[in-house]
């Protein structure tokens, strides 16, 4: 009786959920809208609830996929064998849009998942570029390590 309970109370949280969508298609490879809630990261599933600190990859199909921290889309980048897509990055100092490649990288900044780098289209004091962003989360040297987490939040 009990696992029926409980089935029955996760099939009435999914019917009562809306569906979040792991990707949407851009017509023209920009950037695309998004609800608040209504897409979700494709590196760590995590809903995006504002536009701050997301990212988007956009496919030669049209297909984009979203992110919810810098660092996640760093960690994806670095998976995908052909780098044939248009990264995008939102920017905390002229919250627009931008390619990612042309950002700069500040590590210390509170974002999402922790990773630390927000993205600025202006480049602030001891932000890097984006080979460096990348290389650097691949090496782990981002505010999830808790050595580095100690130095940037005193």
């Amino acid at each position: 009786m009990r696992k029926l309970l409980g089935l029955f109370f996760v099939m009435l949280l999914f019917v009562g959920c809306e569906r979040i969508e792991v990707y949407k298609k851009s017509q023209n490879g920009e950037p695309v809208e998004f609800k608040k809630g209504a897409v979700q990261c494709v590196e760590c599933t995590m809903p995006l609830t504002t536009k701050l600190h997301t990212a988007q990859a956009v496919m030669p199909d049209g297909k984009v996929y979203f992110f919810d921290d810098p660092g996640c889309m760093a960690k994806w980048y670095l998976k995908q064998k052909s780098k044939n897509f248009k990264l995008w990055v939102y920017t905390d100092d002229t919250h627009r849009y931008i390619e990612a490649q042309k950002a700069w990288y500040r590590l210390g900044d509170k974002t999402p998942m922790n990773y630390g780098f927000g993205a600025y289209e202006k480049r602030p004091e001891g932000a890097v570029d984006f080979e460096t962003f990348v290389a650097m989360m691949a090496r782990g040297e981002n505010l999830t390590n808790p050595a580095l987490r100690k130095k940037y939040l005193k």
